[in-house]
């Protein structure tokens, strides 16, 4: 499991040619729009005419002789030192360059798309004093396709994600490295060069203004929870199909029923099952209570809504403090509407944080309960007269046994992500910063909790399917039966003696990761909640 898999594809059926970026917040879709589909963005006149106002409160302060923090001081501890005319463009530069100081890995091209966007957004709100061709030039480089290389390690979430963001500052000045639109890795001067940007000259303030947000933990929540939502009604899908398939029982997921608890996702997940469930010969065939001996279906099975519906409702809490956070202008100091010049504690990334752990918590949960539906089908004590494992010739053949392992091993480490970032906090820049959020931490675990409930799901698809072919001559529902033609279609071929697994899991993951098998089930069912 690697946190560079290919994410769920969540494409908007909106026109993706342009996103424009005013005053105001950007949408879901605006940023995925740009981190995923490369539509490219466009500044508002407004915008661009606030830029200007404001950029002329901090040039009425550059030549003063008082102090003002980010203008003509140091930073951080480092803040007490009055900085002489001569050297506060120096002072710029040299905290962009001292900033850039991440490690580890690349972070993924997407990643940092969402994270350039974001702080652009926040650049054109005015809150900044930044410039208006520094602003173009970002956009430019946007545009270009240029991707600065930032690195896994060097964020704490406090003070904003300030190396991560520096590497995009040290890019913008035409420094450091990036890849191009094809992807190759060179020298930021000479990709600049060859797509026409001239590097900018950082003046008074911009330093700051470029590095101090939450852009980057805040564009991970953001195609999180755009995943997260398609990868619930997935779940609903995989589990009516195992419902299905170890004979189990829909009546649980009657409306009546659900409201009686009137948890709001609980209710639109039980909606979702009747809908994929409806018109199963398989689930007829024991509707008659003489012939249906059992009483209750095991917890995994019966209480998926309520499971999966919690997992939504926290899903909708994070992206109510997405929304808020889409709304901020984060920098320190701000230039206030009426032309004050502030400093402030806006950059620490606690709220989201917080709810980027929150999601990781109930992404290992849905995970959980998936895989415990899995390994009952492989149990011939609880799969209801099918094979054990569902081999072909059990003995000869171990079916499905490992691939349940594959989902386990994943499930557990699923677990270890959930333990939250957010709790931690180590003090730097020589106590200054004292508490800091460890957002960033937060947001890299999180993508790869999300890649992991993806392939649990396909895990459980693939198995489930293979299931149902085993009950024929009874038919499954014309949902459920169109999601296994889709996973056939796509190149998992049909029950039989053991092959090769990890090729067929590999086009389940990529089958729930396209959209193909939410597709399928919406084809016959109309779109899910």
């Amino acid at each position: 499991m690697t946190a560079t898999a290919s994410s769920p594809d969540t494409t908007s059926s909106r026109p993706t040619a342009s996103v424009t970026v005013g005053v105001g917040p950007l949408s879901f879709e605006d940023v995925v729009a740009v981190a995923r589909q490369d539509a490219r963005v466009e500044v508002s006149p407004e915008a661009l005419a606030e830029v200007r106002r404001t950029r002329a409160v901090i040039d009425a302060l550059a030549d003063d002789d008082q102090a003002h923090y980010g203008v003509s001081t140091g930073f951080g501890a480092l803040a007490t030192r009055h900085i002489p005319v001569e050297l506060r463009a120096q002072l710029q530069r040299s905290l962009v360059r001292s900033h850039a100081a991440g490690s580890g890995p690349e972070v993924e091209r997407e990643v940092v798309r969402a994270l350039m966007l974001l702080r652009i957004s926040t650049l054109a709100t005015g809150r900044t004093g930044i410039r208006e061709e520094t602003l173009t030039t970002y956009v430019a480089m946007l545009n270009a396709g240029i991707t600065p290389v930032v690195h896994e390690y060097g964020s704490l979430g406090c003070s904003g994600d300030l190396a991560p963001l520096s590497h995009c500052a040290l890019a913008l000045m035409g420094e450091g490295v990036v890849r191009d639109a094809t992807g190759e890795k060179l020298p930021t001067e000479e990709v600049f060069a060859a797509a026409g940007i001239t590097p900018v000259e950082l003046r008074e303030k911009e330093g700051l203004a470029l590095i101090n947000g939450t852009d980057g933990m805040l564009g991970m929540l953001v195609l999180a929870i755009t995943d997260l939502r398609m990868l619930l009604k997935v779940a609903d899908v995989t589990a009516a199909m195992s419902v299905e398939g170890q004979l189990g029982t829909d009546d649980v997921f009657a409306a009546d029923l659900h409201a009686l608890r009137p948890q709001p996702g609980q209710a639109l997940s039980a909606a979702n099952l009747r809908k994929v469930m409806q018109g199963s010969g398989i689930r007829d065939s024991h509707r008659d209570p003489e012939a249906c001996t059992r009483v209750q279906d095991a917890y995994s099975l019966r209480c998926s809504p309520q499971v999966a519906g919690g997992v939504r409702d926290t899903v909708e809490h994070a992206a109510r403090v997405a929304g808020y956070e889409l709304a901020s202008a984060v920098d320190n100091p701000v230039v206030t509407p009426d032309g004050r010049v502030e400093s402030n504690g806006n950059f620490h990334g606690a709220p989201v944080a917080y709810v980027l752990d929150f999601l990781a918590i109930v992404a290992a949960d849905l995970a959980s309960i998936s895989e415990r539906r899995t390994d009952r089908f492989l149990d011939v004590s609880r799969n209801h007269g099918l094979h054990a494992f569902l081999a072909d010739d059990p003995g000869v053949d171990s079916g499905h046994m490992i691939a349940q392992y594959t989902q386990a091993a994943i499930v557990s480490e699923m677990k270890r992500l959930a333990a939250p970032a957010s709790v931690d906090s180590i003090p730097s820049s020589a106590m200054q910063e004292d508490h800091v959020s460890m957002g960033w931490s937060a947001a890299r675990k999180l993508r790869r909790s999300v890649d992991g409930l993806t392939r649990v799901l396909a895990v459980e698809l693939l198995t489930a399917a293979r299931a149902l072919e085993l009950r024929a001559p009874l038919t499954p529902a014309p949902a459920t039966a169109a999601v296994v033609a889709a996973l056939r279609a796509a190149g998992a071929p049909a029950p039989g003696p053991d092959r090769f697994l990890a090729p067929e899991i590999e086009t389940a993951v990529r089958l729930v990761a396209s959209g193909g098998a939410l597709a399928a089930a919406e084809a016959v069912t109309g779109p899910l909640s």
